[in-house]
């Protein structure tokens, strides 16, 4: 059996560092910062996406071909997401006629 390159210590800290980014990311949700919230949700969440990614993917220790094909996907999730909030915060920008 192959031995992982992470130590059960390494592990503990990542989950800990994903316990304190829920934490932040419910206590967020209490706190009214206007158009900061959603800042700060997708902020904590990129976070929690890469940690997850890096460590229990175990794309952290893999080779250069997985560093650019998971590169690549989340590239790509980076470029949905944009595209996705500039025609949601673009909609106002043109009068509806008609209505």
């Amino acid at each position: 059996m192959e031995q992982h390159p992470a130590s059960k210590y390494t592990y503990y800290r990542v989950w800990a560092i994903l316990m304190v980014l829920l934490l932040i990311t419910a206590g967020a949700a209490y706190i009214n910062l206007g158009p900061l919230n959603t800042i700060v949700a997708m902020t904590v969440a990129v976070c929690k996406a890469l940690l997850i990614i890096l460590f229990f993917m175990h794309i952290r220790y893999g080779s250069r071909l997985t560093w650019i094909f998971a590169g690549a996907g989340f590239f790509w999730l980076v470029l949905l997401l944009t595209l996705t909030m500039s025609d949601y915060l673009s909609r106002s920008w043109l009068p509806v006629t008609g209505w």
